[in-house]
C-alpha cells in the first residue's frame, strides 16, 4: 500500500478476493474506474475498489448478471456498492410478492371454455408475450387479460371492424418503457431508506390507486384527443 493509502493491482486483487487477471478484465470492461498512475508501468487503485469488485462478483455469481448489465447499473448517479445491493434487494422482494401472486394457474381448457376468445386468438397472443401460459395453464394476471378481451369482443370490437391481437400487443409496448421507468423510481426512491418489507407493502398500497390513475388519465387523454379533432375539421 502506497503512502496515501492507494493499492497496487495485487494488493487489490488480494483484498477483493479475485485474481489479478480479474481486475484487470473489469477494466477493460469499464466496471472499474481508470487508476491513478505514477509512471508509465506503475499504477493504484483507491481502496473503496475493493468493495465494488465484490459487489461485481456477488452480481455475476448470485444474481448471474452480464457484465454489461452490471457496468450499467455501477455507472448510475447512486452507484455506491451498499445502495445498490439494498435496491437490489428491494427489487427481489418486490419479485417474491409478485410471483407469490402469480403461481396459481388456471387450466387452458377452462379458459377457453369460460371466455368467448377463439383458441387461436390466445394461441397469438402467447406468441407475441402478451400471454404467459405454461404447461399448466394461465396465470391470474393472463386471466385477467383474456376477460378484458373478451369483453372487448362482446362489445363488437373483433376481426369483423379490423380489431386484431396487434392492438392488445400496441398497448403493451407502451407500458413497457413506463413500467421501466417506474420499476427504477420505485427502487431508488425507496430502498436503502426504509426496511425491504415496509418498501414493498408501500409498493403494494399503491397498485389499486396506481390502476385507477391510469385509467382516469386515459379517460382525460381520450376526450382532450378527440376535441383536437373536432377543432382541427372547423
Amino acid at each position: 500500500m502506497s503512502d496515501n493509502g492507494l493499492l497496487k493491482i495485487s494488493e487489490l486483487a488480494g483484498a477483493s478476493g479475485v485474481p489479478v487477471a480479474t481486475v484487470r478484465h473489469y477494466l477493460r470492461e469499464g466496471l472499474l474506474p481508470e487508476p491513478v498512475k505514477t509512471s508509465r508501468n506503475m499504477a493504484y487503485y483507491p481502496p473503496e475498489f475493493v468493495d465494488r469488485i465484490r459487489l461485481i462478483k456477488q452480481l455475476q455469481e448470485e444474481r448471474f448478471m452480464p457484465l454489461r448489465v452490471i457496468r450499467d447499473l455501477l455507472e448510475r448517479e447512486d452507484a455506491e456498492p451498499e445502495r445498490l445491493r439494498a435496491m437490489i434487494e428491494l427489487e427481489d422482494r418486490i419479485l417474491e410478492r409478485a410471483l407469490a401472486g402469480e403461481r396459481e394457474r388456471i387450466p387452458a381448457d377452462e379458459v377457453r371454455g369460460r371466455y368467448e376468445v377463439p383458441g387461436d386468438v390466445l394461441d397469438r397472443l402467447a406468441e407475441l408475450g402478451v400471454l404467459s401460459p405454461d404447461r399448466r395453464g394461465y396465470s391470474p394476471s393472463d386471466l385477467r387479460i383474456v376477460e378484458a378481451i373478451s369483453r372487448f369482443r362482446a362489445g363488437g370490437y373483433d376481426e369483423r371492424l379490423g380489431f386484431t391481437v396487434y392492438d392488445t400487443l400496441r398497448y403493451k409496448q407502451a407500458l413497457e418503457p413506463l413500467v421501466a421507468e417506474e420499476v427504477d423510481v420505485l427502487t431508488r426512491r425507496l430502498a436503502g431508506d426504509l426496511d425491504p418489507d415496509r418498501a414493498v407493502e408501500l409498493i403494494e398500497a399503491g397498485t389499486q390507486p396506481l390502476n385507477d390513475l391510469i385509467a382516469a388519465l386515459h379517460t382525460k387523454l381520450l376526450v382532450a384527443e378527440l376535441e383536437r379533432h373536432r377543432a382541427g375539421r372547423s
